[in-house]
């Protein structure tokens, strides 16, 4: 146990990247007795949520001895030396299989760190486990053909969000502050959203990633502002291997005091295409806006981006990519994906060739450019924008997605897969709960490239939100 602040007594897994170096740098505990703490955790929480694949307390404790030696002679190796992490599923770690949540995939190990395990690794961070995450990472979900079915610490009769699912379950549950995932729709905001926890989408090309793609990003999943952006210090270090990457940039990932005075911040309640915002939610989000009103800035309701025609567009898009990718399976294999993901796949099959060149790519690459378009001449008139992250404050564990309807399978991502197009960053943060106590979280976005506006603004509003309520007790034996 340790006491940070007064006598508040906090336990070793809870506390931040930021306090457990300040406690080693002062020699209060070492990088081996957090471990201990966080497997304990673990031990105690895993039979109910599910969130971890390839789990190694046994290599990680020979990490964090080694670390722990560093920091008794006062020489850490690097920005997060002895802080442990997890790692999603997708992102390549050498040696260890990359099963992408899907039973169809032939398991290898990889060859090599993807860029962002790479520079945790070389950051000196303890990555004791993977994270679990739905098929091909193409669902908002826990739900998996490979991986066991992943629940929300908050109530695990719910679902804890994905693709990122493991590292959302896994951040709120206390398995010590850094979680990494992936978004290219939403997939590290959704979970941070239903799991209390912040969660940057960086820039398209902040973070370096293999293999990159249109509106793929890898992103930070923590507790705390300062955590999240700790953790982007050393995840937007350069990697050749992503040719999509931004230019190596020095940034100060320290510098998030950031005042919303004067600031024009656009207030967005509809997307302009999915499902409907619920009352709770909604109140959330308000509710926001009015905390940065009351700190001076300049609140105006605007209307969403996205229309359905966009929707569309990026739901036959990557109905396609994966009935690409299914098709190529033998019989047997395709059969062992989960049956939401091949039912919603396989109607990129009944698309033709001369569909695809003619229609599939054009709609995809015009309704790209347009979600693009939209959010520049936005960003003209605001500063930032807010919203909800999802418009449903939960759903069942056993769903695929909120509608659990394949023919309907993003209405729910409306406020979130813009931003991915558009390449703006955007932070999910826990605004509020519903009357249950179950978690809402508030999405602020930026322009292009003011990944450390967003994260102040971030750091802000905990400052105007104030303290959350107490992180989720295990279930009851």
């Amino acid at each position: 146990m340790h006491k940070p602040k007064g006598d508040a007594i906090t336990s070793l897994h809870d506390l931040s990247a930021v306090d457990l170096l300040a406690g080693y740098r002062a020699k209060q505990f070492s990088p081996s007795e957090v471990l201990e703490e966080i497997i304990s955790q673990v031990a105690t929480w895993e039979p109910h949520i599910k969130a971890l694949y390839l789990y190694d307390p046994e290599g990680a404790r020979k990490v964090a001895k080694t670390s722990t030696e560093r920091w008794q002679q006062a020489e850490p190796a690097g920005t997060l030396d002895g802080v442990p992490a997890t790692i999603k599923d997708n992102v390549a770690t050498k040696g260890q299989p990359v099963p992408l949540g899907a039973a169809s995939v032939k398991l290898a190990p990889a060859e090599k760190d993807a860029p962002p395990a790479a520079r945790l690794r070389e950051a000196g961070c303890v990555i004791f486990s993977k994270t679990t995450m739905p098929d091909y990472g193409m669902l908002s979900s826990g739900l998996s053909s490979f991986h066991p079915l992943t629940r929300n610490p908050w109530d695990v009769s719910k679902n804890p969000g994905g693709s990122s699912a493991g590292a959302g379950a896994a951040g709120a549950a206390g398995y010590g502050p850094l979680h990494l995932g992936t978004d290219i729709g939403g997939s590290v905001r959704l979970p941070a959203n239903w799991c209390g926890l912040v969660a940057l989408k960086p820039s398209l090309g902040r973070v370096p990633i293999d293999p990159p793609y249109v509106g793929r990003v890898a992103g930070p999943m923590t507790r705390t502002v300062d955590d999240a952006a700790l953790m982007m210090s050393v995840l937007s270090r350069p990697d050749r291997r992503d040719g999509m990457s931004l230019p190596a940039l020095e940034v100060n990932w320290k510098a998030l005091e950031k005042s919303p005075r004067k600031l024009r911040i656009g207030l967005m309640l509809d997307a302009g295409s999915g499902q409907k915002v619920e009352k709770e939610v909604r109140e959330v989000v308000v509710k926001a806006a009015k905390a940065f009103e009351s700190a001076g800035a300049v609140i105006t309701e605007i209307d969403g981006i996205l229309t359905p025609e966009m929707l569309e567009g990026l739901d036959n898009f990557w109905r396609a990519r994966t009935w690409d990718e299914l098709s190529k399976l033998s019989q047997a294999e395709r059969g062992k994906t989960l049956p939401y993901i091949l039912n919603w796949a396989e109607a990129g099959a009944k698309l033709s060739g001369v569909d695809v060149v003619r229609g599939l790519f054009f709609l995809f690459f015009n309704q790209t450019m347009a979600i693009r378009a939209a959010a520049a001449k936005l960003f003209c008139e605001v500063d930032y924008v807010i919203s909800p992250v999802s418009p449903v404050v939960n759903f069942p564990a056993e769903f695929a997605a909120p509608l659990n309807d394949p023919a309907k399978p993003f209405e729910h991502i409306c406020f979130t897969v813009p931003w991915n197009m558009s390449e703006n960053p955007a932070l999910s943060i826990n605004g509020g709960y519903d009357k249950k106590g179950f978690p809402i979280g508030v999405q602020i976005i930026g322009r292009r490239f003011d990944d450390i506006g967003v994260l102040g603004m971030g750091k802000a509003f905990e400052g105007l939100r104030g303290p959350q309520k107490p992180w989720p007790a295990p279930p009851k034996k």
